[in-house]
């Protein structure tokens, strides 16, 4: 459904996107990470036409974006991290302006009213959209990506400026549109990747640091172990130093939920080596009683500091 291959974008000295090469199936829901500068919206504006690019390929639905814009820009429904809102307009004033923009084909009440229903805006589509709360307005913003029903979706930020129940009815939304669209949903908020996303691409300096399902991700890209360790002790700067002396720990914080009396701490160490030994030697020989030790699951969050930071390509 989708394939970027090879692309490159260069603005003036500076790689924005380097020889780029992936594909969506139908019907998956990819997660698109990167830091500040990476190349995610370089990326998405070459993807969707806004921006062309220097070299390389982009395919929408067997269309090439460059050779026939038009075409491949019929299968695409876009959210920008600013919605393209005309303020003025009532909310369904915009949608019929964005239905007609389109050259949509659907039955015109039955396929705005659908939308509406879906994306939660029925009781405001009356409303002028300058007057909609911050939330209701990306609400409109994701609404008009639907106009047409196009087979992929692209989503940069869609749940900013959403209360918590909304984020909830949004990501189910997103969920649900997977089952018939392609979807490519770009974000910060990583526990909405995990929480929506099928499948985790994350670039770092305009390449691909990480490529997998969100599940074998957590699983296999750690490239260390991570423990949850409680000391017998109230002086948390002590326990980090012990902890740190340890042969094979690379990395120690505190734990935000020490018990009363207690010092625990969140320890990462080499693969290669088990700590566990180590820790209770140095901690006995220093009568600092280790009183728990459990194993601590990577999160996403984890992963993501490591890949983007280090800056290795997978």
């Amino acid at each position: 459904m989708i394939e970027i291959i090879g692309v490159t974008k260069v603005f003036g000295n500076k790689t924005a996107v380097d020889n780029l090469t992936f594909t969506v199936a139908d019907g998956e829901i990819m997660g698109f990470l990167g830091p500040n500068g990476a190349g995610k919206s370089t990326t998405m504006n070459i993807l969707t036409g806004y921006l062309s690019a220097t070299s390389g390929k982009a395919i929408i639905n067997g269309t090439d974006v460059f050779e026939d814009p038009k075409k491949a820009k019929e299968n695409i429904g876009f959210l920008p991290e600013q919605p393209p809102l005309y303020q003025d307009m009532t909310v369904l004033e915009y949608l019929k302006f964005v239905y007609e923009l389109r050259g949509a084909t659907l039955p015109r009440k039955a396929h705005l009213d659908e939308i509406c229903e879906m994306t939660g805006i029925g009781g405001v589509k009356n409303r002028v959209i300058k007057n909609l709360s911050k939330g209701y307005r990306q609400r409109v913003g994701i609404a008009q990506a639907l106009v047409g029903d196009p087979k992929v979706l692209i989503f940069d930020e869609p749940t900013v400026g959403l209360d918590p129940n909304q984020i909830v009815e949004i990501r189910a939304l997103i969920k649900k549109l997977g089952k018939k669209h392609t979807v490519i949903l770009s974000t910060h908020i990583l526990s909405e990747v995990q929480a929506v996303c099928n499948r985790i691409l994350i670039i770092n300096k305009g390449k691909i640091v990480a490529d997998s399902p969100t599940g074998d991700l957590l699983k296999n890209t750690a490239g260390a172990l991570k423990y949850r360790a409680v000391l017998a002790t109230r002086d948390m700067k002590d326990a980090l130093r012990l902890v740190s002396s340890v042969d094979g720990v690379v990395s120690v914080v505190p734990d935000e939920k020490s018990e009363e009396g207690m010092s625990a701490v969140i320890l990462e160490s080499d693969p290669s080596v088990d700590v566990r030994p180590g820790l209770f030697r140095t901690l006995a020989s220093k009568d600092v009683p280790l009183v728990g030790l459990e194993n601590v699951s990577l999160t996403l969050e984890d992963i993501f500091a490591r890949l983007t930071l280090s800056g290795e390509v997978k």
